[in-house]
Formats: C-alpha cells, structure tokens, sequence
C-alpha cells in the first residue's frame, strides 16, 4: 500500500511536532504548514491524502480555506481542529462538509482514529468483513447439513443476504467465490425442501408457513382493526436484499416494526403471485369463486387487471367494510400526480399503492444493452434499486407518511433471480413463454431438471388441457428452445428473470413501519 500523505495546516505547528512524529512512526507522511495559502500551495503542488486544518489562523482563515478546498477537491477529507466550542463555529464546519471535528487539546490516539477512520476505513471494513463471515462459513455449512424447517429458512437466507450485502465491497475476490458457492449450495437445498414440502403445505397436510394466500389476512388486516389509515406499497418483482440496501433510506423517515419474509406462490409470476397475495386464494380458487376476475394466460387482456376487485372481495369475506384506494404507478409522472393527491387518501382506511419500476426494470436489461451495463450484476442491480429510491416519487410518498400517524407496509408479489444456465425444453406453439416456468401440452423435457407436477390441480393452479403438467426451473436454470439454441440463450444469459423457484424469488419482504 502506498503511504498515505497527510497536510496538516496550524499557525503553532511547532507545538505540534510530538503528534507528528507519532504519526510518522505509525508509517505515515506529514507535510507542515503554517497557514492557509501555504496549504492551498501545497494542495496544488503534490497529491495529499487527508488534511488536518486549524479553524484559527491568520490570512486566509480556516473556514475560508475549507471553502477553497473544497471547490478544488471536494471528495478530499478534511478534519477540522479548533479550540472553540461554540456551536456557530461547529455549525459552519459541518456546513463546510467536514469530514470530522476535533476540539483542542487532541491527544495522538484521537488523531491516528481519525486518520484511519477516513483514509483505511474502507480496508479495514472489508478486512474485518472477511475474516467474520470466514469465522462464520462453518457455521452456516453446519445449518446447511441440518433438516431446516420453513421458518429456519428464512433466518438462514437473511444471513446470506446480511454477508451479501457485508461483503459487496471487499476486494478479495477470493472470498466472494467461498460466499457465492455457498449460497449456490444454499439455494440448491432450498429448492429440494421448497419442492419436498409445497403440496404438502397447499393440501393442509403439514403446517405451512405465511404464504401469498395469507400474508395480507396474517400480516395487513391486523393493521386494519386500529383508527389509523395503512398504507400498502407494493414494489412488483422486489427481492429481500433490496429491502436491505434501501433500508437506510427508507429509516431516515420511518421506524421498522417488524421485518418480515414470507414464502410466494409458484410460479412467481404477477399474474399467479400478486393475484393470490390480493385475493387471499390460490389461482384455481380464483378462477373457480370469480371467474371474471381470472384470465388465462391463452387468453387476451391483462392477467392482473382485477387486483383491486380482488382485494375488496377479501376484504369483504373477512369482514371489513372500509374505504380502500388502489393506485398503481407506471411512470413518473403517475407518481408525481399520486404525491399531490396524498393529502385526499388520508380519508382512506387502507391506500394501495403499486410501484413497477423494478419490473420494468429487469424486463428492460433483457432487451436494452444499456440498461444491461447498468445492472450487470447483484451489486449493481441493488445500487439501481438504490437510486430510484432516492429520486422517484416514492420518496416523497415516504417523507410525507413519515409526517402522518399511519401504518405503512412495504411489500412485493415475487423476487427475482439471476440466470445463467440453459435448460432444454420443447413444446407445441401453445407452451407458456416465461424462461423460469412452462405450461402446455406435448412438453418434452428432462424431469430431473425440473421441478414437475403433472396434475396442475395439487397446487391449485388452472388446468389449460387434459394433459397440460406445469415444470418450474430451479436456482438460476432457464428454459431454452432448440431452434436458435445459442442465439436464445446468449440473449438471456446473466438476465434476471422470475417464475421458477429460487429463494431469491420465493423468499419476499413483508416490512411493516410507523412514522418516528
């Protein structure tokens, strides 16, 4: 590592000298001087990692000469040292955007801190980052080797999530290899119990977990039974990691009180997932009990044009007779007018708001090269979430909630899965196009591949023909043609897709929240 180079500018730099020479013992360089302008020189003259800058010196003074470094190098750190403790001072420093604040006399420990803290920080988090999750690989392989239940499983991918996201900006590529194997491993398992336990769950012959089915009934109408208005935003296609990178947005405005995953339907499809959460039924009881809000996907229309209907039908069969709104935002502009319209949905008992931004999303990195470089993998698909957050008119919506004494839901229908490995599948010209799940007669594959159930009805999902079994694709395997079989699966390849089983796509937030 190259040494660091350390300016640091005080009128009584002579009295500084013992702290210097400990810095220099700890391995670093120290360029004195005397006065601003000599700061600024210097500045110009040499590459400088941090500056430490008196507050009170003659010439130019201290605050001014933050103002003149910033202009020029305005990601340079800077530490401000004084020996006033007034808090105008203070106030202007920070306003200066400092990168920290000492009072006089500072002592050499309190300087190597912050010496360390803003230029090794970064290496000593990721160094600190591998040796924890290499302390606590064992145990996760030890949980993995274990028969986890539905529950276990949840708390077993929110730690993968937590390393994910611990270890996003750790250099040693090494490590992210062990981490990425393991949660291979991981979601391969996951599969198998999902697979082993799902029709079980659905036909009540074993106790499932908090499904789409009952989510809003287990999880929303409890929020309904106080005097507050609730709010529900639904962010189509959101995986639980996500949630985790937004998070620190979204606790600027709002206090988490409970921070829930629970298990989606398969496929996990809006058309199957998000209609099933609304309802409170499984697709095939949809069909059955309100034919006219179920449209096959052989059929034209849209497939999920009736959430709100639906969602009024649960409402109704569990006994609340409220006002309700539903709003779904499929562009800025919709997002700006829903913002101005705030104030009237507070008459509201319950305000559902849909966000297709992710979707939308993941459905244009498949077909736009751009958008692709953009979102080139999990980090960079998080950091994409990340910046709508903090630009969209969603955040508004939160600032404004944060201001309200109501309850907010965050949720979603589905996740997501990266894929990158094709599976070859034939069918007639009525099979089902989604990459991650097929329908259809004539299906010709290899059911050791798949996830496969020929009788469409054990998991209540609609029957299209006499003979129509439905296959799902596991981890990141996609279905591929053999007509055009290269050029199919390079266009898809490293795509996020959704509709198989994966636990990025089964395991979803449900994030209640309350204003601070």
């Amino acid at each position: 590592m190259d040494q660091i180079r350390i300016l640091w500018a005080d009128d009584e730099i002579d009295l500084l000298k013992p702290h210097i020479l400990f810095l220099e013992d700890k391995g670093y360089k120290v360029i004195p001087v005397t006065s601003g302008s000599e700061a600024l020189d210097e500045l110009a003259d040499g590459n400088i990692d941090l500056v430490f800058l008196d507050e009170n010196m003659p010439g130019i003074s201290g605050l001014d000469t933050l103002s003149e470094i910033k202009r020029h190098y305005p990601q340079l750190p800077v530490i401000m040292i004084t020996k006033s403790e007034e808090e105008h001072i203070m106030n202007e420093a920070l306003g200066g955007k400092i990168s920290d604040y000492l009072i006089k006399p500072v002592n050499p420990n309190q300087i190597l801190l912050s010496v360390k803290k803003h230029t090794e920080a970064r290496r000593l988090v990721s160094e600190k980052s591998t040796f924890s999750y290499q302390q606590q690989f064992r145990n996760i392989s030890m949980q993995l080797s274990d028969r986890l239940d539905a529950e276990e499983w949840i708390e077993l991918y929110k730690k993968l999530v937590y390393w994910d996201l611990e270890l996003a900006n750790t250099e040693d590529e090494n490590i992210h290899e062990i981490f990425r194997s393991q949660k291979g491993e991981a979601d391969q398992l996951f599969c198998r119990f999902y697979e082993r336990n799902y029709i079980d769950w659905l036909n009540g012959n074993s106790e499932k977990p908090m499904m789409s089915p009952t989510v809003v009934r287990d999880r929303l109408f409890p929020l309904l039974q106080d005097d507050r208005p609730t709010f529900m935003i639904v962010i189509d296609n959101f995986r639980y990691d996500q949630w985790k990178y937004i998070q620190p947005i979204v606790e600027q405005y709002l206090r988490v009180e409970r921070d829930d995953i629970y298990y989606s339907i398969i496929p996990t499809t809006t058309q199957f997932a998000r209609n099933s959460m609304f309802s409170g039924l499984m697709p095939a009881e949809i069909e059955s009990k309100y034919p006219k809000y179920w449209v096959n996907e052989d059929e034209e229309g849209f497939k999920n044009q009736f959430e709100s209907e639906l969602m009024a039908e649960n409402l109704k069969r569990h006994g609340f007779n409220i006002k309700q709104s539903y709003n779904k935002i499929l562009n800025a502009q919709y997002g700006r007018k829903l913002v101005d319209s705030l104030p009237n949905l507070m008459q509201n008992k319950l305000n559902i708001i849909i966000y297709n931004f992710i979707d939308m999303l993941s459905h244009a990195r498949t077909d736009s090269n751009i958008v692709r470089e953009l979102a080139s993998d999990e980090r960079a698909y998080r950091s994409v979430t990340r910046s709508w957050v903090e630009h969209s008119p969603l955040l508004e919506v939160i600032k404004f909630l944060s201001e309200q004494d109501v309850n907010v839901v965050i949720t979603t229908d589905h996740g997501s899965v990266r894929i990158d490995n094709p599976v070859r599948v034939k069918g007639d010209r009525d099979i089902s196009v989604n990459l991650r799940y097929k329908q259809g007669r004539l299906l010709d594959y290899n059911p050791k591949q798949v996830f496969e159930v020929k009788e469409p009805r054990k998991i209540f999902l609609p029957k299209r023909y006499i003979t129509s079994p439905y296959i799902f694709a596991r981890s990141g395997d996609f279905f591929a043609y053999p007509n055009n079989y290269n050029q199919y699966v390079q266009y898809y390849m490293n795509t996020f897709q959704h509709g198989g089983i994966s636990m990025e796509e089964i395991l979803i937030p449900f994030i209640t929240l309350r204003s601070k």
